[in-house]
């Protein structure tokens, strides 16, 4: 079974987002910081990571380069979650080389479509 690791450090906005995919059938996974993320994805290669762009210490574009950096993640889709939505952090984030982008507050029937369209439907 494929599963889909949620980088977000804002436990609010990860229960969301694992509540909505848990309850259309995909595994999750959880990480509070990007470098927590980077260990799961090298552990775990999971099928699509959703990261927050503003985490603690490293942020998910550096964490982006990162994962494309080494063979074993480089080709896990990567969609970027952000409440920046100005036009230039929109186009910062998908310059970096997010497979998409998903802003906050998710609406949760577009950002259903946008990780069906990467990993296809869930479990159920």
């Amino acid at each position: 079974m494929s599963s889909i690791l949620i980088v977000e450090d804002n436990e609010k906005n990860l229960k969301l987002v694992r509540d909505v995919l848990q309850a259309k059938g995909y595994a999750t996974l959880e990480a509070g910081t990007a470098e927590e993320g980077l260990e799961l994805a090298r552990a775990r290669k999971p099928s699509l990571i959703l990261m927050d762009i503003h985490l603690p210490g490293m942020s998910g574009i550096e964490a982006l380069k990162a994962l494309r950096a080494e063979a074993a993640t480089e080709a896990i889709p990567v969609i970027a979650i952000t409440a920046s939505v100005m036009k230039e952090s929109v186009r910062e984030v998908m310059a970096a080389g997010f497979n998409a982008f998903i802003e906050k507050p998710i609406d949760v029937r577009g950002f259903l479509d946008k990780v069906r369209g990467i990993v296809g439907e869930g479990g159920k």
